[in-house]
């Protein structure tokens, strides 16, 4: 049985089997519902239903939620059996605290009754997935933003960087624009989602978006409950707001520009080999323009070496940017599983939650 590689994102969980080359097999909502009674005793008690985030920020926050999502994963969704439990891949995001990578490989050993761990930053696995060892990856999540220089496939801890903000708050302030627009309607987060993936782009540069703000076409949307709201300029503020952040009330540069900032704390003889490997993962990298606005504002960089984003393989799965950090650890399981670098059983026993600091990231 191929080893499992798990991706546990704040929004989507992506898991499946080692196989690089496809897509994984499941991309699942990571927040979770439990229902919780009244404890009446009536013969029709009262059940709320309360959302759970297991994953907040990239970093686990409710062990309890996250081993019920992962017994679902692996023994509904992958088709483990219980007692003939197999070796499993975990990506891991950048600046984990050791104490959830401990709690992480205790919970797979002593609950799930693993044969084989293994964890690896999602920075690396990422440039794996396009083929590359060293590199820069900007990853664009839900719930934060990592940029993590990466040198002969060990990430430069000291000059990375994580910003608080991601997906989770361009939505918010899609929802505060489309209130703007429509103050009679209103809009539910998990719609705001939905219309943010399927309108926001990317204006050519920031000249192009002013204009967007006197003169934009307009179009029609219909909610599911059958209310019509109308989206004009609101679609190019999400991609904007990369970057410009002070659009979203922060006191940052944009994503380029972090990424130049970043790297220039390296070694200068790691320059060129970064800026030209840079890899940008995650759900907002994927929206329309994106990819040539990242390149416009490069061109117009303070570096003296220009970012170059890097394409993937044409063998790879479409949408590739969505869980490149997934097929990066299929990638990887290839290699530590055979070549027993992994942390087995014996080495858990003997040595408890700390070896995972040893052997993994």
């Amino acid at each position: 049985m191929e080893a499992a590689v798990v991706d546990p994102g704040s929004s989507l969980l992506k898991a499946g089997f080692a196989i690089p080359d496809q897509s994984p097999a499941m991309i699942i909502p990571t927040q979770m519902k439990r229902m919780i009674d009244d404890g009446s005793m009536t013969d029709n008690p009262v059940v709320d239903e309360v959302a759970i985030d297991p994953v907040c920020r990239g970093y686990v926050r409710d062990w309890d939620a996250m081993e019920d999502l992962l017994h679902y994963v692996l023994y509904t969704g992958l088709g483990w059996e219980i007692g003939n439990e197999g070796q499993i891949l975990f990506t891991d995001p950048l600046c984990t605290p050791k104490a959830n990578k401990e709690q992480l490989v205790q919970l797979m050993f002593e609950t799930f009754n693993i044969s084989g761990f293994y964890a690896s930053e999602q920075a690396v696995l990422s440039l794996y997935a396009v083929g590359r060892i060293s590199g820069c990856t900007v990853d664009i999540g839900h719930g934060k933003i990592d940029i993590a220089p990466v040198i002969e496939g060990a990430v430069n801890h000291i000059a990375s960087r994580r910003f608080e903000f991601g997906g989770i708050d361009l939505t918010n302030f899609l929802a505060q624009e489309l209130g703007k627009s429509n103050p009679l309607v209103n809009i539910s987060i998990s719609d705001v989602e939905k219309i943010k993936q399927l309108y926001s782009c990317c204006a050519e540069d920031e000249l192009a978006y002013q204009k967007t703000q006197n003169s934009c076409p307009v179009e029609t949307h219909t909610l599911p409950d059958g209310q019509v709201i109308t989206i004009g300029r609101e679609r190019y503020t999400i991609g904007e707001s990369l970057f410009q952040p002070c659009l979203l009330g922060l006191e940052a540069h944009g994503i380029v520009e972090q990424l130049v900032r970043t790297i220039s704390t390296v070694s200068s003889d790691n320059h060129r080999q970064l800026l030209e490997n840079t890899v940008v993962c995650g759900g907002a990298s994927s929206m329309t323009g994106f990819e040539e606005r990242f390149q416009k504002e490069s061109s117009l960089s303070s570096s003296a070496i220009r970012p170059t984003l890097v394409k993937p393989p044409e063998y790879m799965p479409e949408n590739l940017s969505m869980y490149s950090a997934w097929v990066g650890g299929a990638i990887l399981a290839k290699v530590v599983f055979p070549q027993n670098q992994h942390v087995t059983k014996a080495d858990y026993d003997e040595t408890g939650p700390s070896i995972v600091h040893r052997k993994c990231f």
